[in-house]
């Protein structure tokens, strides 16, 4: 594989210090990505860098991801209007253990010689004081130089803080460490990081006199110019625990058709060819495609038994079919996933245990229904069900016989209003 090539039908090359193409072309290189720590999971923007550094390794390459425990405590200013809200030390360093165990499943950090290698640039600066950062860094580059910058110049008419206009320089240094450590000749990044790139690559010819190389992606944006990863619930992160794999799955299923050949460049590692064969069979359905994306990249991050929970979950929620038995085969995780895609109820454990009518607990427990008389009138035209199972009698009562895994109950009323019912 080559990788600029790769990058070029991806249509994720956005920009290339002078000589980049040459030199990457010419040999085996090491390159970098730097991820700070303003959260404690990546994100799917922050998966696009993870992409590049995949493509980057399978092309033959070393890839190198960064920590940022130094520069995440300063705040990069990039495609920023105000400044950031300093985090705690303890956060930002529980955030970094999140972030570096999840880079360190999405990398081959294993096996070969090109095994991606992780670094955390707070070890460039701990023994270093004041000082010396003022001598042996500061003075790299001019305060002229600098607010060419637009990351910085952007914000000039609103401020910006002595702390966030130093993020250049040591994101600069960064780069400067890493090539006299590792021989890493490359930096790699989203297309608002060109100016701090290109810093690197000047503090390396000013006090290295050697020669280093930038290539940006261009931002991933969405069709209607929203910023990627972001839904109406907010951003879409790769920790199961703030993102579920089955909201992670949906939010592919439900994208836009016209974002979808971007999605699948910048996501898929099948071939081109693939891609492009897959395209042509499902060029009159777009949702053929959107499902082979989502179970592509959502087995890869989540991992197989996830994917096929996934599948289960919507089996549940979309297949008419799915029966008590299937329902009954659920696992406890799988209905706290289903709880939360559907309208949810928490009701008392003594309530069930001394077993509720089936009308008193749709109507006066949960508010199902709004009212006994709405109650009787949807068990007599068999619309309601209680765990797939018909209710047939106005009698029937729920009892603690009906908990699922000791605390979930499924209510429907009709095919498409379901419910679930959680004990406390």
């Amino acid at each position: 594989m080559n990788f600029i090539e790769e990058l070029k039908w991806r249509n994720m090359l956005h920009q290339a210090t002078e000589g980049a193409v040459e030199h990457l072309n010419s040999g085996k290189r090491t390159g970098y990505i730097g991820f700070d720590p303003t959260a404690p999971s990546l994100t799917i923007g922050n998966y696009v860098q993870i992409m590049l550094l995949t493509l980057f390794q399978r092309s033959g390459h070393q890839p190198i991801a960064l920590l940022g425990g130094a520069t995440g405590r300063i705040g990069d200013p990039s495609g920023k209007d105000q400044e950031r809200t300093l985090k705690s030390i303890e956060e930002l360093e529980a955030n970094t253990a999140r972030q570096e165990a999840q880079i360190k499943k999405l990398l081959d950090c294993e096996e070969g010689e090109n095994k991606a290698m992780l670094a955390n640039n707070l070890a460039f600066y701990e023994g270093m004081n004041v000082l010396e950062f003022l001598r042996d860094v500061g003075k790299t580059l001019t305060v002229n130089y600098m607010l060419s910058k637009e990351s910085v110049s952007k914000r000039l008419e609103t401020g910006i803080s002595f702390t966030e206009f130093s993020y250049q320089l040591l994101q600069a240094y960064d780069f400067q460490c890493l090539f006299q450590q590792y021989g890493c000749t490359v930096q790699m990044g989203g297309s608002d990081q060109w100016g701090n790139i290109t810093s690197g690559t000047e503090f390396i010819r000013r006090n290295l006199g050697e020669k280093a190389h930038g290539v940006t992606t261009p931002l991933l944006v969405k069709s209607d110019g929203t910023k990627f990863g972001k839904s109406e619930q907010g951003n879409i992160w790769l920790d199961p625990e703030m993102t579920s794999p089955y909201k992670f799955y949906q939010f592919w299923i439900n994208c836009a058709d016209a974002d979808l050949p971007a999605f699948i460049r910048y996501f898929t590692l099948k071939s081109r060819e693939q891609v492009e064969a897959e395209e042509k069979e499902h060029a009159t359905n777009q949702q053929a495609l959107k499902r082979l994306l989502a179970e592509e990249i959502t087995r890869r991050i989540h991992g197989e038994e996830a994917y096929e929970a996934v599948l289960r979950v919507s089996e549940l929620l979309f297949n008419p079919r799915a029966n008590a038995e299937f329902l009954q085969g659920l696992t406890e995780s799988e209905l706290t996933t289903v709880a939360g895609e559907i309208p949810h109820f928490k009701v008392p454990a003594a309530l069930v245990k001394s077993a509720v009518p089936v009308i008193d607990l749709i109507s006066e427990h949960t508010g199902i229904v709004k009212s006994k008389g709405e109650a009787r009138r949807a068990i007599q035209g068999r619309a309601v069900s209680v765990n797939k199972v018909k209710v047939e009698s106005l009698d029937e009562k729920v009892g603690a016989d009906a908990l699922l895994h000791g605390k979930f109950i499924m209510i429907e009323n009709g095919k498409k209003n379901k419910f679930i019912l959680t004990v406390e």
